[in-house]
C-alpha cells in the first residue's frame, strides 16, 4: 500500500472520530469550564500517548532537544480546543462542524504563502466548493446574513480557534526533525498540558469534583482517548505523507459525520435546507479524492 494511500486512510478515521467531539461535546460544555475540560483532556492523553511513545522507543533524550517545538505545536492545538468548547456553548454541533470544514481553505492559502505549496486548478475547485458549503451552513442559507456577517457567537469563537488549527500541517513539517509519530504527540502534548495548566490551573482546582454529571467524565473519556490521542497520531501521520491542503480536506466530511451522530442520539437532522450545504462539502472531498 503506498504512504498517500495510508495518509487518506488516516485521515478518513481523523474525520469520524473528530466528529463526535461536536456532539459529544455540546452535552457538556456548560457542565465544566473549556479551560479545565481541555487541560484533563490532556493530561489523560499524555499517559496513552507517553506509553506508547515509550513502547515505540521515539523518547530519547535527542527528541527533547529545542523544546519550543511542542509548546508551539501543544500550544496551538490546546488553544483550538479550548475556544471550540466556548462555542459549542452556544452553538449546534451541525453549525459547529460547518465551521470546521473553513480549515482546508485557510491552509491551503497558508501553505502557499510558507511553504510554497501551491495546489491544482482541481484542488482549489474542490476547496472553494467545500467552503461554499460551510458558509451555506453558517448562515442558514440566508444571503443577507452573509452579507452582514451575521453569525452567531459561538461559530465566532469556534473560527477563532480553527484559524490556529489551520496552521498545524505546516507546524508539523517545521518543527519536526525525524521524531516518530508517538514522540510527536507526546511532545506536542506534553507542551499542550504546559500551557493550559499555565493558564487555567485556576479551573481545575475551582472544580467541584463531586458536582460533576457523569456525562462529563464518559465523553472526557472518549476526548481523551479516540478524539486527542487517536487523532492527534492520525493527523500527524497524515501530515507526513499529504500536502497540508489535502489533510484537511477530510474535515468536509466533518459535518456529514455530525449527522449520523446527532441521529443516533436521536436528536433528528437539520432542515433540508441546511442539507444542501453539507452536500457541497461532501462533493468537495470526493473531488479531492480523484485528485
Amino acid at each position: 500500500m503506498r504512504d498517500t494511500t495510508k495518509g487518506h486512510i488516516a485521515m478518513l478515521l481523523f474525520s469520524l472520530l473528530v466528529s463526535g467531539s461536536f456532539s459529544l461535546g455540546v452535552m457538556v460544555a456548560n457542565d465544566i469550564t473549556p479551560m479545565a475540560l481541555t487541560a484533563l483532556r490532556f493530561l489523560l492523553a499524555v499517559i496513552f500517548v507517553g506509553a506508547m511513545a515509550v513502547a515505540s522507543g521515539g523518547v530519547t533524550r535527542r527528541a527533547f532537544h529545542a523544546p519550543w517545538r511542542y509548546v508551539a505545536t501543544g500550544g496551538t492545538f490546546a488553544f483550538y480546543f479550548v475556544m471550540m468548547f466556548h462555542g459549542l456553548k452556544t452553538a449546534q454541533p451541525v453549525s459547529a462542524a460547518a465551521v470546521f470544514t473553513l480549515i482546508p481553505f485557510m491552509s491551503m492559502i497558508i501553505g502557499a504563502v510558507f511553504l510554497a505549496q501551491h495546489p491544482n486548478s482541481r484542488m482549489v475547485f474542490a476547496l472553494l466548493l467545500g467552503a461554499i458549503g460551510a458558509l451555506w451552513v453558517i448562515f442558514r442559507a440566508d444571503l443577507s446574513l452573509l452579507l452582514q456577517l451575521q453569525f452567531g457567537r459561538g461559530e465566532f469563537l469556534y473560527f477563532i480557534g480553527c484559524i490556529a488549527h489551520a496552521f498545524l500541517p505546516i507546524l508539523f513539517k517545521v518543527t519536526n526533525r525525524g521524531e516518530n509519530a508517538f514522540m510527536s504527540s507526546f511532545g506536542m502534548l506534553l507542551g499542550g498540558t504546559a500551557v493550559l495548566l499555565l493558564f487555567g490551573a485556576s479551573d481545575v482546582w475551582a472544580l467541584n469534583w463531586s458536582a460533576l454529571p457523569a456525562r462529563v467524565w464518559w465523553v472526557l473519556g472518549y476526548l481523551a482517548i479516540f478524539a486527542s490521542t487517536f487523532t492527534f497520531l492520525l493527523l500527524q501521520y497524515g501530515s507526513m505523507r499529504l500536502p497540508g491542503a489535502k489533510v484537511m480536506a477530510y474535515s468536509y466530511l466533518t459535518p456529514t459525520w455530525v449527522l449520523f451522530w446527532e441521529m443516533g442520539f436521536g436528536r433528528g437532522i437539520p432542515p433540508l435546507f441546511i442539507l444542501v450545504g453539507v452536500a457541497l462539502s461532501f462533493a468537495a472531498v470526493l473531488i479531492l479524492l480523484k485528485d
